[in-house]
């Protein structure tokens, strides 16, 4: 699967909220999610068939139900040729070091 194809998926905010809630929970239907969009089911389906077709989620059949499942393996492999090279340790210590700057500064307000 073509990384620009990821890459497409992941821009709009709508599809990077679908996959955050089959991360949050894996093997969801259309309906459940819908549950807390305001759009229409079709625009739901429409985000969901860019997903597929970038190869981040995976359906399966069970009777009459569609079950939507995160597929994690093109955004690993995008985090490590796109983050790998950066040296994780670094930006991984940096991260750190905000998370815990930004927890300062929450107290101190």
């Amino acid at each position: 699967m073509s990384m620009d194809a990821v890459f497409r998926a992941l821009a709009e905010p709508v599809r990077r909220q679908l996959l955050d809630r089959l991360h949050a929970r894996n093997g969801q239907t259309l309906g459940e999610l819908c549950e807390g969009h305001d759009m229409t089911r079709q625009a739901v389906t429409k985000h969901l068939l860019v997903l597929e077709e970038a190869n981040l989620v995976v359906t399966l059949k069970r009777g009459r139900e569609k079950l939507h499942y995160l597929n994690p393996v093109p955004i690993h492999e995008i985090a490590d040729r796109w983050i790998g090279k950066y040296e994780r340790s670094r930006l991984r210590a940096l991260a750190d070091l905000k998370k815990t700057l930004e927890g300062n500064s929450d107290e101190q307000g």
